[in-house]
């Protein structure tokens, strides 16, 4: 049952006297942009966006500069600064949506599964919800890994929104059944005051890394600072990768006097210095995506690892996103394996639309 004075009774009020509002969102923790790239490209107007770090900020604004974008710690920010900014009152705000930072909550920061490893960003899920109680919008979305669906926190997430009069779902996804060239699980919660929300379709083509970065060259250009980094590797790493077969190709299948310390070092994780496969979908874009000692990101024909604009698109951005080459490859890398592929996002914010 909802709450008196929760969103139901607030819309209703707001009905009565108010018109119907445009498709206002507004991104939460909003990174280098692909949350806010996806709702754009969905139909929606962002109005507003919070972001910490201040390379992400720089890179955000480059590509969404008519965003008003808070370069602040969300904790030092109330919900009604945005409300006012924005010119809407509490409960016309269309979309609320977001991702709390979720490294606490992934099975690398929880060694595997094993043992759990406190995080004190994992708190920022209440930083969400403090937005959601301030704002009360007609819709909410949040995106995160899955090991977030078990943490108590979530629980009482969810608790607190059906409180509040909303119905909510959630659902842990693979991205590569959205329209991303990239096997990623996470889950996402659709929330809408008046009525329950439905998940969208699966699509049953898969884009395959050739269908993404097949014909990257022609695309991009020899300008493209993202595309062109270059690697440094000793030379005797670059002679194993260039021993280790094409197209999906493991270091397994190299002779046993080929094989790196780090080999024995990396224990279950199979896909380091591995390739990615033209016919497939890439493993899961991670911050190490230019490292191939941290998964499968060497390319499937090149001697090389993926280039940071590989690894763009295979997250979903568009081919021209625009990064800053001074960022430097590291901290560009963070900002594109933390994103959210504008995909994803893409067809989840058009499941929330009004029918």
């Amino acid at each position: 049952m909802a709450l008196v004075g929760g969103v139901r009774d607030l819309q209703k009020e707001a009905g009565e006297i108010a018109p119907k509002s445009t498709l206002t969102s507004v991104d939460l923790f909003s990174g280098c942009g692909g949350l806010t790239e996806g709702l754009t490209q969905a139909g929606y107007e962002v109005v507003s966006a919070v972001e910490l770090d201040k390379k992400a900020v720089a890179t955000y604004k480059l590509n969404h500069p008519n965003v008003n974008l808070h370069h602040v710690d969300i904790k030092n920010l109330s919900p009604e600064v945005l409300m006012a900014e924005a010119g809407l009152m509490k409960g016309e705000l269309f979309l609320l949506a977001g991702c709390p930072p979720c490294q606490g909550f992934s099975r690398l920061r929880t060694r595997n599964g094993k043992n759990i490893v406190e995080d004190v960003r994992n708190d920022l899920i209440f930083d969400f919800l403090r937005f959601v109680e301030g704002m009360l919008p007609k819709r909410i979305m949040m995106e995160n890994v899955p090991g977030l669906e078990q943490d108590q926190r979530f629980v009482y997430f969810k608790a607190r929104l059906e409180e509040l009069g909303y119905f909510v779902t959630c659902k842990v996804v693979n991205a590569s059944d959205y329209g991303v060239p990239q096997r990623r699980k996470r889950i996402i919660v659709l929330a809408s005051y008046d009525s329950k929300p439905c998940f969208p379709k699966v699509n049953a083509e898969k884009i395959t890394v050739r269908d993404a970065i097949g014909n990257i060259d022609e695309r991009v250009g020899s300008q493209d600072g993202l595309h062109t980094m270059p690697e440094k590797r000793s030379e005797n790493v670059k002679k194993i990768i260039s021993m280790i077969p094409k197209d999906g190709g493991s270091r397994h299948q190299l002779p046993e006097k080929y094989h790196l310390k780090c080999f024995k070092k990396s224990g279950g994780f199979r896909d380091v210095y591995g390739r990615m496969s033209w016919s497939n979908v890439s493993p899961t874009i991670t911050s190490g995506c230019s490292n191939p000692s941290k998964g499968r990101f060497l390319h499937p024909e090149k001697n090389r690892t993926i280039t940071l604009r590989e690894a763009a698109v295979l997250q979903g951005f568009p081919y021209d996103y625009k990064f800053l080459v001074e960022h430097g490859k590291q901290s560009i890398a963070l900002m594109i394996g933390n994103a959210l592929p504008p995909p994803l996002i893409k067809i989840h914010a058009q499941a929330l639309l009004p029918c």
